[in-house]
């Protein structure tokens, strides 16, 4: 009796189909890299090595080397300092907004009366930094104070009974190392900020949460684990993949934020100087995006995917 032969499997695999229906999520993504910033990019390398006159309509190249790169890093006054400062920053601001973001969603993801009120008062801040509400409220302050909004930050530490020097002193009084305490004063003088930049952060965060599987929670309380175990053994390693998206999605809103884009764009609308202007805003996206690789290198070293 011959041997019969199996049937071939047609179709893919489920690895396939997986790998398929990734392609087709971040498609919408591809395309517009490629058509609309893809090119953006290649004449923005353009600008950065030429000087850009326009005349009559027409755009005049004059090809100058690395000329431009060597006026923002040598003869500019502000923009070595100020990238460099936006990245200090940076580092201090973005662990900040990922753990209060954590720590809030974690907050909001349990049952209590007007839990609803509260993710939408959490998330406020996100939509009042629109632009164009943002220009609102400054237009109406400006009218309300008659252009006296702009109070020292002296005064309003007057005003509102805050006091740094205070709070150096008591940290001080305990032993503390001063960069901690360097720290620890920089992250209250940016806790607006940081409230402010951690909306989206804590919707994504609460997504993370509510997908865990309660029955790992009970399972956990069964055996008798402490709630401090339940959070490293369970919560951080199954929120670990949206640690990444929230550090991208940080490090990107933090850039775009920073004074040194501010730097650029005033180059190019004040000074019409579009060569400088685009060799600022490469240099300081590369270095970012060193940043980024070397975080994200660290951090998916220990994420954990379910499967």
């Amino acid at each position: 009796m011959e041997n019969e032969k199996k049937p071939k499997r047609k179709g893919l695999s489920l690895r396939g189909r997986q790998t398929v229906s990734g392609y087709l999520f971040i498609a919408p993504w591809l395309i517009g890299i490629t058509f609309f910033f893809l090119y953006n990019i290649i004449e923005a390398w353009r600008y950065s090595f030429n000087i850009l006159v326009m005349e009559e309509g027409k755009r005049n190249f004059t090809w100058v080397g690395l000329d431009n790169y060597y006026f923002i890093f040598r003869e500019h006054t502000t923009f070595f300092v100020e990238m460099f400062e936006s990245i200090f920053q940076m580092v201090i601001n973005v662990p900040l907004i990922i753990f209060f973001a954590l720590f809030m969603a974690i907050l909001l993801n349990r049952q209590f009366m007007g839990r609803g009120l509260v993710r939408a008062i959490f998330f406020l801040p996100v939509i009042m930094a629109s632009a164009a509400i943002a220009d609102t409220i400054e237009m109406s302050f400006g009218m309300i104070f008659g252009g006296v909004n702009f109070i020292p930050p002296e005064v309003m530490r007057e005003q509102t009974g805050f006091n740094v020097g205070s709070i150096i002193m008591l940290l001080a009084n305990f032993q503390i190392p001063p960069q901690v305490v360097e720290f620890i004063v920089e992250a209250i003088a940016n806790l607006h900020e940081i409230i402010r930049s951690a909306g989206v952060q804590i919707l994504i965060f609460l997504a993370a949460l509510q997908s865990i599987p309660p029955s790992m929670y009970e399972v956990a309380q069964i055996e008798g684990a402490t709630g401090y175990e339940t959070f490293w053994k369970i919560t951080i390693p199954m929120v670990s993949p949206l640690i990444i998206t929230n550090v991208v999605y940080t490090v990107v809103d933090t850039y775009a934020n920073s004074d040194v884009v501010e730097t650029a764009r005033d180059m190019y609308v004040m000074e019409n100087n579009f060569g400088a202007s685009s060799a600022m805003s490469l240099s300081t996206a590369l270095l970012v995006c060193l940043v980024l690789f070397a975080i994200c290198w660290l951090i998916s070293r220990r994420v954990f995917y379910y499967d």
